[in-house]
């Protein structure tokens, strides 16, 4: 048998394909950065084509850097960006409009509207999730509502709707398989994450026909086999799951109470709850981690808007750094005695505030605050963030002690930002030999169902750490400094 896997991480800013050997070692990557469109403040949009075509390319490329052709290949994974909505013609497979971004903000007078008619304490009682633009379900009925002839077409079963994963699951698939699983069905807010099945009750709110809906399965399913016509023809898809769920199996985070933090473009923190469904107090959003052997575990979510696009506006917003490396190096340096604190809302501010209109500000300006105090005020404000996620699902799951926090994505590649982290929650940070967890989680699950891999036990043992960074700020200055955060969220709200 095979054991090359071969995994699809299709996320916001990039498209890449990635190939783990059996020892859960990179043979071979494939990588393109994927074009953002920005058409007026607050939208952010895609190009669905461009989303596949940089995928096919990111595959070739994958296999040839790995010398490796499809037969190699014991099984593919696909993780993706969640909530971005698509949608197409069934007959053409050519989108409809470009693809809505999950940070695009243009529904938030309709989901405020919702809230204002008291909809969404029943909305989260079927989804999880809390009534806001960040979600599929008003995207897709604006798409509908504002594409000439799109409700008409959809309503005949015409059209097709799906998170990225279906978008490709479709075309990898020569336009035979409309399906998606269910991590990312629970982000649509049409998806009832008690029956696990579309809520007609949602549907009738959101004005949206079930003929444009994928086919919902489990994480690990045989979801389809790619068409013969490309690189990786011929080889089974075995898993589809929400990055960062994926990145949540790829950190081996199976047994309730694990937590794991994932800092791309956002940041996402999980904590898996076990097969109970935990409410949160703290407008944190309950949803499903996993389904893997008939089993669907969850997890409570909070949701950063702005991780790694912080150090994006430093390099390109404000040109005070070439690359994001430098953004540790500056901080480093900066002045101890400045208290300068960026609350980055550039588009609103999520979990657990969900503010969508707030903006981002700085506070703390003087005269002497420079390049340094500014990276240091925007890497400190992932760490703060996370401190109001962490905080918040110990106390809504009340069997969380101490967690260690397990970390992945482009930023913990910084050794000042996981220290600052880890002093600022007062708790250790983990950093695995693998950062590429999204991808490995994928891969992984892909593998096992194949049977080129472990099962869930046996990964969780093959887990490493690569560093643990351990706290060592004093008490008083973390107190400080978390409550000059503090005010600074406040006076932004």
């Amino acid at each position: 048998m095979p054991d090359l896997v071969l995994a699809i991480d299709q996320g916001t800013t990039s498209s890449r394909a990635i190939i783990f050997d059996a020892a859960g070692a990179i043979r071979g990557v494939g990588q393109q950065e994927l074009m953002q469109h920005y058409p007026a403040a607050g939208l952010v949009e895609h190009d669905a084509d461009e989303i596949l075509a940089g995928t096919r390319a990111t595959i070739a490329a994958a296999l040839a850097a790995a010398d490796a052709t499809a037969a190699d290949i014991a099984a593919i994974g696909i993780a993706n960006q969640r909530e971005t909505t698509i949608v197409w013609d069934r007959d053409t497979g050519r989108p409809v409009a470009r693809a809505i971004v999950w940070q695009d903000r243009r529904t938030a007078g309709q989901c405020s509207a919702l809230k204002s008619a008291g909809a969404e304490a029943e909305v989260t009682a079927r989804t999880g999730l809390l009534l806001d633009p960040y979600f599929s379900a008003t995207k897709l009925a604006w798409i509908l509502d504002n594409v000439t002839g799109a409700r008409a077409r959809a309503e005949a079963g015409r059209l097709a709707f799906g998170t990225v994963d279906s978008w490709l699951l479709w075309h990898l698939s020569g336009g035979r398989v409309h399906a998606t699983d269910t991590t990312n069905a629970a982000r649509t807010m049409l998806f009832n994450i008690t029956t696990l099945d579309w809520d007609e009750e949602l549907l009738r709110l959101f004005r949206i026909p079930r003929a444009v809906l994928p086919e919902v399965k489990p994480t690990d399913s045989l979801f389809a086999v790619t068409t013969r016509d490309s690189a990786a023809g011929g080889i089974a898809i075995r898993a589809v799951a929400g990055d960062q769920q994926a990145a949540t199996i790829g950190q081996a985070c199976f047994v309730p109470g694990m937590m794991k933090s994932t800092y791309g473009t956002g940041c996402f923190a999980l904590i898996n709850t076990g097969t109970a469904r935990v409410a949160s107090r703290h407008r944190l959003l309950t949803t499903v981690a996993y389904t893997i052997d008939g089993v669907t575990s969850y997890a409570l979510e909070g949701s950063i808007f702005v991780a790694g696009a912080a150090v994006q506006w430093l390099r390109d917003g404000l040109g005070i750094i070439d690359d994001a490396a430098q953004s540790g190096q500056l901080a480093a340096a900066a002045d101890p005695a400045q208290a300068v604190y960026l609350v980055p809302a550039f588009t609103g501010l999520g979990a657990p505030h969900w503010s969508p209109d707030a903006r981002g500000a700085l506070y703390g300006l003087t005269r002497n605050t420079g390049r340094a105090e500014i990276a240091h005020a925007a890497l400190a404000s992932v760490c703060y963030q996370t401190l109001d996620l962490y905080e918040a699902m110990r106390d809504d799951w009340q069997g969380a002690a101490q967690t260690v926090l397990r970390v992945d994505g482009g930023m913990v590649v910084s050794d000042v930002t996981m220290q600052m982290l880890a002093d600022i929650l007062d708790a250790p940070v983990d950093r695995p030999v693998v950062t590429e967890t999204t991808a490995l989680g994928v891969a992984w699950l892909a593998g096992y169902k194949a049977g080129a891999r472990p099962d869930m036990a046996g990964f969780a043992r093959d887990w490493s750490c690569d560093r643990r960074f351990q706290p060592a700020l004093d008490a008083a200055t973390r107190r400080r400094r978390i409550a000059g955060w503090r005010d600074a969220v406040r006076r932004t709200l």
